[in-house]
């Protein structure tokens, strides 16, 4: 079910193709805020949750009277970024509370604090203070679009950016400014190089550029660790589950891979069929090579059990983990990213025209058997748990092989 949907306040003002798309939207990893880039090189800041007369309706009008209502009551007010170009990656990340005698420009002393981190067209990665929406320091030295950003989920301020460049970097944000600068430059790809996801665990980047394989790197070694080869078409999007024990790739070949990233192999695979074949779907279709159903991006639900994928024939779907076909759909035109809120019951889409969209997914109570699981594969390898001196069924379930 939709919930809300908002639309950019401004007309278009450039003739480019990327000027006013929502290529990435992102929420804080407390969700307390929602990023999103909302085309026309800005950002919008908007405190969540959304306020109840957005909720009600579909259009880009906001209720004044609530609005004014908020700021009396000294909620955290909406805030626009002026990125200065296209922006294409978003990411969150905590900040540390800075201790006396330290000159850290990001914090406050004794009070941490939440940064945003954007990919913009030139190369640059500005990043900024969320409270104050303050601009803190860019980050210099891709040579072409940031088009992804992850941040490690430990805290540890570890960034990994995508780039049109065809590199990753990994960037170490708590040195400080004279010194933060990149820590490793990874090439590998061949093309351009469209999303990059950090495991939970943090020992295991992926990254997906215009290839068939997938790329599986270590965040220890900074060393390519395999390349995954099973799609027929370019990969543009991955993600990991929450405990780290499968890895999901999305192609233009309209197929999404599970992956078990330890072994390498292919666990199951999604096709996405498509629903009306008698609709125009000419518009969407730029090559040859681009099928009607070609994916944009998936993402992995909070619990582990759901997927979400947004494909070209204009359908956002929601998967459940242990079945072949969608479990819930939903018309969206131009969908070009997804993801879902940090604590579960919704999804964020973005499209071409700069919209967002909010969705109802399935709420599910996971089993204690699913819990278990979870906790387990957060710190075990599928190795290790084949190791261990248990049943075969039992082993089975654990590393996600009874689907």
């Amino acid at each position: 079910v939709l919930l809300a949907e908002l639309k950019p306040g401004r007309p278009q003002r450039y003739d480019w193709k990327s000027s006013c798309e929502t290529w990435s939207v992102a929420f804080s990893p407390d969700g307390a805020w929602f990023a999103w880039s909302q085309g026309h090189c800005v950002v919008k800041l908007i405190p969540w949750p959304l306020e109840e007369a957005e909720l009600c309706k579909t259009s880009e009008s906001k209720s004044r009277g609530s609005k004014a209502e908020a700021r009396s009551r000294g909620v955290p007010k909406e805030k626009t970024l002026e990125c200065g170009q296209i922006v294409w990656g978003l990411a969150f990340s905590a900040w540390p509370a800075a201790e006396a005698g330290e000159t850290d420009p990001a914090c406050t002393v004794g009070l941490p604090c939440l940064i945003l981190a954007t990919g913009l067209n030139d190369g640059q990665i500005k990043v900024w203070e969320v409270q104050t929406g303050h601009l803190l320091f860019s980050l210099l030295g891709h040579q072409d679009v940031v088009r992804d950003l992850s941040f490690a989920p430990n805290g540890s301020l570890i960034l990994v950016s995508a780039s049109r460049d065809k590199t990753l970097r990994v960037w170490d944000l708590s040195r400080d400014g004279r010194r933060r600068r990149q820590v490793q430059v990874l090439s590998g790809h061949v093309q351009w190089v469209y999303c990059c996801s950090i495991s939970p665990d943090c020992s295991m980047l992926c990254s997906a550029a215009g290839e068939k394989s997938a790329l599986l790197w270590s965040m220890r070694s900074y060393t390519l660790i395999r390349r995954l080869e099973g799609h027929q078409s370019s990969v543009v999007s991955c993600d990991f589950s929450p405990d780290s024990a499968l890895l999901v790739t999305a192609s233009y070949d309209a197929c999404v891979i599970m992956w078990d990233p330890y072994t390498g192999e292919q666990l199951r695979t999604l096709r996405h069929v498509p629903l009306h074949s008698a609709l125009d779907y000419s518009s969407e279709v730029h090559s040859s090579e681009v099928h009607t159903s070609s994916l944009r991006s998936v993402c992995f639900s909070p619990e582990g059990l759901y997927l979400a994928t947004v494909a070209d024939d204009r359908l956002l779907r929601i998967w459940a983990l242990e079945l072949r076909s969608p479990v819930a759909f939903a018309p969206m035109t131009n969908g070009l990213c997804c993801m879902y809120f940090p604590h579960g019951g919704f999804i964020a889409t973005g499209t071409r025209d700069g919209h967002v969209q909010f969705w109802t997914t399935p709420r599910v109570l996971s089993s204690l058997k699913h819990l278990c699981r979870k906790a387990l594969r957060t710190f075990l390898t599928t190795y290790q748990v084949l190791a261990l001196p248990i049943p075969r069924k039992l082993k089975e379930f654990l590393t996600y092989r009874t689907f």
